[in-house]
């Protein structure tokens, strides 16, 4: 079974190559175009990983993260902040909010591919 990710930004040209280029390295990717509807995606496709940006209409990610740590049976999904937010204080709250992984827009991709695979190999781990 492939893995799948949840992609919840509200950038639609960096949400969709970001899509593209998941779904060329193997992944099963599904997208959300703000928290609101991420939170519907995450109910509904239980996904393997999720990388959210923070600044989005409806939800920010900060309240998707909080709404996931709420939620025992969601709470263990990866979780990867991808934002423009660069701010120490940002960084620190979306690490102290439970964040797996923070990282910058732009964002390479071997640097989102290397995040994806730390946060899915530290997963695996948790459940052995």
């Amino acid at each position: 079974m492939s893995v799948r990710i949840l992609i919840i930004d509200d950038e639609e040209r960096l949400r969709n190559n970001i899509e593209e280029l998941l779904e060329l390295s193997g992944y099963n990717v599904t997208t959300a175009e703000d928290g609101k509807s991420g939170i519907e995606a995450i109910n509904s496709i239980h996904p393997d990983l999720i990388i959210c940006d923070i600044n989005m209409p409806h939800m920010n990610g900060y309240d998707v993260l909080i709404a996931l740590q709420l939620n025992p049976h969601l709470k263990n999904i990866p979780f990867i902040f991808l934002t423009a937010k660069t701010e120490d204080s940002d960084v620190n709250k979306g690490i102290e909010l439970g964040a797996d992984e923070y990282l910058f827009k732009p964002v390479r991709k071997l640097e989102l591919l290397d995040a994806i695979k730390r946060c899915l190999e530290n997963s695996s781990l948790k459940e052995n």
